[in-house]
C-alpha cells in the first residue's frame, strides 16, 4: 500500500508539472495572439481552488488530475459579445491558430531541455556500458562482442551509458547492421560488427540489449540479504537483513542461484537455514510460501532479495558541466529524444516494436516512482523522458489532439478555407475511439505487467 500511495503521489506530481507545462503554452501563446482566454486548468472534474486575475482569466485546480486544458473565447463554442468577437480564437488569422495550437507540444520540448540543463549542471551519475555476457548464438555474439567489452560509440555515435546504448541500439532498428567501437579487456580498441537484418522488438518488455544477446555487467550476487519482504515466510522466520546464508537442511549454498532453486522446490515444507549473524551462526526455520508462477506451476517463494559486491570504482562516471555546456547538451538530448520518439512511433506502425511494449498511466506511475526513489537528477530525466514524448504524443494528427487541430489548419492555411465543420466533427468522432482504444490498450498491457 506505501509502495502504492508513493507511485501514486509521484504520477501525479509528474503529471502535474507537466500538463501545466503543457497549457501553460497554450495559454502564453494564446495571450500575445489577442484571444481571450476564460480558463486554466490542471486537472479535469470538480475544481478544488480557484482564483481569477486582473483580466478575468479563471484558474482552476480541478480534482482528476489526468490531463487539463485552456478555454479560449470562441465563437464555435458559446456566443460571443459583439464588442469581444475580434478577442475570439476562431476570428484569428490561422497562422495565430496554428501558432497557439503548436505551443502547448512546443513548450512540453522547452521545459525538456531546461530539465537535462539543469540535470546536466547537478551532475549525471553513471554507470559505463561494459559487457557482462553475451549469450551463445546470439546476434552480439555472432558480431564478436565480449565479456568486459566497453562499448564507445554505436554507428560512430558516443555513448557514455547504458541508456545511450539503448536509444542508439532503437534508432538503429530497421537497419542491416550496427557497428560498435569498444575497448575490450586488455584496452585495446575493437570494433564490432553485428547483423541486425530483420531484427525485431517483438517481445514485451524485452530491452534491445537482451534482445541482441548482451546482458550488461553487473555486480556478482552475494548470499547476503538485502531485502526481507514484510510479511514474507523470511520475516516470519526471523531472518533480517545483512544475515548471510550457509546451508539449507546442512547442504552448503555456495550461490544465489542455488538458493533460489531450492526455495522454489520447496512450497510449505519447512526448511532448516543455517545463517551467519554478525559474528554467530544461527539456525532458523523457514516454510516458503506457496505461489503459482506464470506457466501454472507452483512453486515456493521466501521474500529476500540479495545483496550485490560494490560497484568496481572505474565503471563508475560522474559528469558535471557549466551553465552554457548544460544547455547546448539538454538541446542536443533532447533533439535526440524527439527524433527516437518519432521512430519509435513509425516502428510501431511497421511492426519493428511490439504494441505489447506501451505504457499507459500505470506504467508511468511506476516509472515516476521509482524515479524519485533515486533522487533531484533522475527525476528530472524522467520528466524531460515523459515531456518529450507528450509532446510528440500531441503532435500526432488525430482531431482530438493538438497535431489533428493544426493539420486541419495546414489545410485551410493551403486551400484558403476552413475545412468544413461536418468533416471537422465526423474526425473528433473517429480520433476520440482511435485514443480510446489506444489508452485501453496500454491499461491492459499495465496489468499484464502488474
Amino acid at each position: 500500500m506505501l509502495e502504492f500511495l508513493w507511485n501514486l503521489g509521484s504520477f501525479i506530481l509528474a503529471l502535474g508539472i507537466l500538463v501545466t507545462v503543457h497549457e501553460y503554452g497554450h495559454f502564453w501563446v494564446a495571450r500575445k495572439a489577442g484571444v481571450k482566454v476564460l480558463r486554466f486548468s490542471v486537472g479535469f472534474g470538480k475544481p478544488i481552488f480557484t482564483w481569477y486575475d486582473k483580466l478575468g482569466t479563471e484558474y482552476v485546480i480541478a480534482l482528476i488530475p489526468l490531463g487539463g486544458y485552456v478555454k479560449m473565447l470562441d465563437e464555435r463554442v458559446e456566443e460571443v459579445a459583439e464588442h469581444e468577437r475580434h478577442l475570439a480564437f476562431n476570428n484569428k488569422p490561422v497562422s495565430k491558430r496554428i501558432a497557439v495550437v503548436a505551443a502547448g507540444p512546443m513548450a512540453n520540448f522547452l521545459f525538456a531541455i531546461v530539465a537535462l540543463g539543469a540535470m546536466y549542471m547537478l551532475g549525471v551519475q553513471s554507470i559505463k556500458p561494459v559487457v557482462g555476457s553475451v549469450a551463445e548464438q546470439s546476434r552480439a555474439a555472432q558480431g564478436g562482442l565480449q565479456p568486459h567489452d566497453l562499448i564507445l560509440e554505436v554507428n560512430e555515435k558516443s555513448v557514455h551509458d547504458w541508456q545511450d546504448v539503448m536509444f542508439a541500439f532503437m534508432s538503429s532498428l530497421g537497419e542491416n547492421d550496427m557497428t560498435l567501437k569498444v575497448t575490450d579487456e586488455s584496452g585495446r580498441i575493437q570494433y564490432r560488427r553485428l547483423d541486425i537484418q530483420n531484427w525485431k522488438l517483438d517481445q514485451q518488455d524485452v530491452p534491445p540489449t537482451e534482445s541482441l544477446g548482451i546482458t550488461p555487467f553487473r555486480p556478482a550476487i552475494t548470499l547476503n540479504l538485502a531485502l526481507v519482504s514484510k510479511g514474507s515466510a523470511a520475516e516470519k522466520a526471523g531472518l533480517l537483513v545483512g544475515d548471510q546464508i550457509l546451508a539449507v537442511n546442512g547442504a552448503p549454498v555456495s550461490t544465489w542461484q542455488e538458493l533460489v532453486a531450492l526455495i522454489q522446490q520447496s512450497p510449505n515444507i519447512p526448511l532448516a537455514i543455517d545463517i551467519k549473524r554478525q559474528s554467530q551462526q544461527v539456525t532458523l526455520t523457514a516454510i516458503p510460501a506457496l505461489q503459482v508462477a506464470d506457466n501454472g506451476t507452483e512453486q515456493g517463494v521466501l521474500g529476500v532479495a540479495p545483496a550485490l559486491e560494490n560497484w568496481p570504482t572505474n565503471y563508475i562516471e560522474t559528469r558535471h558541466f557549466g551553465p552554457l555546456d548544460s544547455m547546448v547538451l539538454g538541446v542536443k538530448k533532447t533533439w535526440e529524444l524527439i527524433t527516437l520518439s518519432f521512430d519509435m512511433i513509425g516502428n510501431l506502425l511497421t511492426g519493428q516494436v511490439s504494441v505489447k511494449n506501451l505504457s499507459g498511466p500505470v506504467g508511468i506511475a511506476v516509472g515516476a516512482g521509482a524515479s524519485v526513489s533515486y533522487g533531484l537528477v533522475a527525476f528530472l530525466s524522467f520528466l524531460a523522458l515523459i515531456s518529450v514524448n507528450l509532446g510528440v504524443f500531441n503532435l500526432l494528427p488525430l482531431p482530438v489532439l493538438d497535431g489533428g487541430h493544426l493539420m486541419y489548419y495546414i489545410i485551410e492555411l493551403i486551400r484558403k478555407k476552413p475545412v468544413s465543420e461536418k468533416t471537422q466533427e465526423l474526425g473528433f468522432k473517429v480520433g476520440a475511439m482511435l485514443l480510446l482504444a489506444l489508452t485501453c490498450f496500454a491499461l491492459m498491457n499495465d496489468v499484464a505487467r502488474l
